[in-house]
């Protein structure tokens, strides 16, 4: 595998984790500093000719500009956004936005079921419903790295197809309605910018592994 492909991989899984980890839990201060404030996604450790991604870097260039309010306004976000016990105007769960006759049963179960086919498990998944965004992106990571540490050509082809399978079904069939609600319902320009970011993660990594 050429190195400029695993440093781009690379590359999208650190905007995976930072976009997880936003949506996993309430904002810390240690993240936004990390990421926000001392400028780190000002410059995307990617770039991409995609125009939903453009928009997204465009986004959190402007984001958190009052340093003095930021950390305030991204947890009423996020409370509004994601949190149960808040209004949940943009629930972080495939189950949420799947239709009905997909999920017959435990509303995990079909995604639970690919990680299982991989032995996986998070800790995080003990409070954590499998269908959780930040579940299934983190799953996603675990998949790249995986795919970024083979060097034999038939192996590398199916982990390519997993991947795309694991995202055409698990994350693109639904995060364009989320995002949506995201773009509705988000205060903050960086949430704005979040929702955007996974979806065109979610392009870009599809379109990488469908052209190799």
């Amino acid at each position: 595998m050429k190195e400029t492909l695993k440093n781009l991989l690379k590359g999208y899984n650190m905007l995976l984790y930072f976009a997880g980890s936003m949506i996993m839990s309430e904002p810390t201060e240690e993240c936004v500093i990390d990421f926000l404030t001392n400028g780190t996604l000002r410059k995307l450790p990617v770039s991409s000719s995609n125009p939903r991604f453009i928009e997204a870097a465009a986004l959190l260039r402007d984001s958190c500009t009052d340093n003095k309010n930021c950390m305030e306004m991204l947890k009423e976000d996020y409370f509004r956004l994601f949190s149960a016990a808040g209004l949940h105007l943009a629930p972080a769960y495939e189950s949420a936005y799947a239709k009905n006759d997909y999920y017959s049963g435990n509303p995990s179960e079909k995604v639970t079921g690919f990680y299982k086919a991989y032995g996986w498990d998070s800790r995080s998944r003990v409070k954590t419903a499998d269908d959780h965004l930040g579940i299934e992106l983190l799953f996603l990571t675990r998949l790249i790295d995986k795919y970024s540490q083979l060097d034999d050509d038939p192996c590398c082809r199916e982990m390519e197809k997993e991947i795309q399978r694991f995202i055409g079904k698990h994350l693109l069939s639904w995060i364009p309605e989320w995002n949506y609600d995201i773009q509705e319902n988000a205060h903050t320009v960086c949430y704005k910018g979040i929702g955007t970011l996974i979806y065109a993660c979610m392009e870009d990594i599809s379109n990488i592994f469908f052209k190799n």
